[in-house]
């Protein structure tokens, strides 16, 4: 069967030849040398598909959640894309419909803890980004007795390898000395209602920035939100009356496998940098870094304030370096990065020290918030976020 298929086009090949029409010989040529192409096309590739490297190996890239961290590299922004982001920066919608309605007594497990939990819950619905929000409640022990604790975590893209956390705690503190006038309480405007609003205005300023990362899904780095409830002491700072919801929260994640399945690696393992802002709101804030392994992202911060202040997009900023200081060395302060400090986490704290001087006093107020210092601070966070998460 083999030879009588192969003379019969043999016989052909020499009776066209025999009359000759070379052009049909060259035809014929070139039939046997495209299929001889493509029959070495076929088993190169059968080739490849048995070779023993893994493809997805070579064509993406798999990610090493602790590597990959300490390699992560910012992106600088141009003076136009710099100029553009901070532009979307709202005064006005800081103050009015963000900031005010966290002005109020926010004890743990209080009407007033509930409503703040709502208005930022809300708050975050509404932005175009499509984040996921999830209220972490539980219940803890305490020296009044058990109390309800509610975090507020929320995460731009669940399923990103890696995360940029930010966060804050939105409870206020229980002053136990009376208030000179009736019916005064103490709404922590620094401590931490405005760290609170900024980090609201900030992903609401990023809002379409943060929707086209998401949709991307380029990106190795997403962005999660953390508003802890619990930060403060019942009764006296301990190891035990405090940080209720950071101390939850740290416990929590490094029990959750990420990505889901994993055996090796957790929530925890995802976080590239834990920043927390705290205690800001007063006029001429001063920021150190407390910890070396976060060095070259706190001078990150100090380059976005040096160039914001360059291109006079601050307001009430005499110096190209007010707030970010290197020259100054000062202790760590126990707040709600320790918990994450303890498992590994990198961390930038971002706590005025000196601490404001109506810290933990009934003078915590909207009165003795500068505006303009939080405008700046918030300008110099967009900055470093969208060098950070390239958008």
């Amino acid at each position: 069967m083999r030879m009588r298929y192969r003379t019969a086009p043999l016989r052909l090949g020499r009776a066209l030849c025999g009359y000759d029409q070379p052009r049909m010989c060259r035809v014929r040529a070139l039939f046997f040398c495209v299929w001889g192409l493509l029959a070495l096309a076929l088993a190169l590739g059968f080739c490849l598909s048995n070779n023993d490297t893994n493809s997805d190996e070579v064509l993406f890239h798999i990610p090493d959640l602790t590597k990959d961290k300490l390699t992560h590299r910012p992106r600088k922004r141009t003076v136009a894309l710099v100029r553009r982001l901070v532009s979307h920066v709202d005064g006005q919608r800081l103050w009015h419909a963000i900031l005010k309605p966290i002005l109020v007594e926010r004890l743990p497990g209080s009407k007033g803890n509930r409503a703040v939990r709502k208005h930022i819950s809300t708050r975050l619905y509404t932005l175009s980004a499509g984040w996921t929000v999830e209220i972490d409640s539980f219940n803890q022990v305490t020296p009044r007795g058990p109390i309800n604790f509610s975090n507020i975590l929320a995460v731009l893209d669940p399923v990103a390898p890696r995360r940029l956390l930010l966060a804050c705690h939105y409870d206020s503190k229980a002053l136990r000395v009376a208030p000179s006038g009736p019916g005064k309480v103490f709404v922590g405007a620094s401590d931490s209602a405005v760290p609170c609003a900024m980090i609201l205005e900030l992903v609401t300023a990023l809002d379409e920035y943060l929707r086209v990362l998401k949709q991307q899904r380029i990106s190795q780095v997403t962005l999660q939100l953390v508003f802890f409830d619990g930060k403060e002491a019942i009764e006296e700072w301990n190891a035990s009356d405090s940080l209720y919801g950071s101390r939850h929260l740290a416990d929590i994640m490094a029990k959750t496998p990420h990505p889901p399945g994993d055996t090796e690696t957790t929530l925890i393992d995802a976080v590239d940098l834990f920043l927390l802002l705290d205690l800001i709101g007063a006029p001429e804030p001063m920021f150190v870094n407390h910890f070396d392994n976060t060095a070259r992202w706190f001078d990150r911060l100090i380059s976005a304030e040096e160039r914001l202040h360059t291109l006079g997009l601050l307001s009430s900023h005499a110096k190209e370096q007010n707030y970010f200081r290197k020259d100054v060395n000062m202790g760590p302060v126990e707040d709600d990065h320790v918990p994450f400090l303890e498992k590994g986490v990198p961390v930038l704290h971002m706590i005025a020290t000196p601490f404001p001087p109506f810290m933990h006093t009934f003078e915590d107020t909207a009165s003795n918030v500068h505006i303009q210092t939080v405008e700046n601070l918030i300008k110099i966070l967009v900055v470093f976020l969208s060098e950070y998460l390239a958008i």
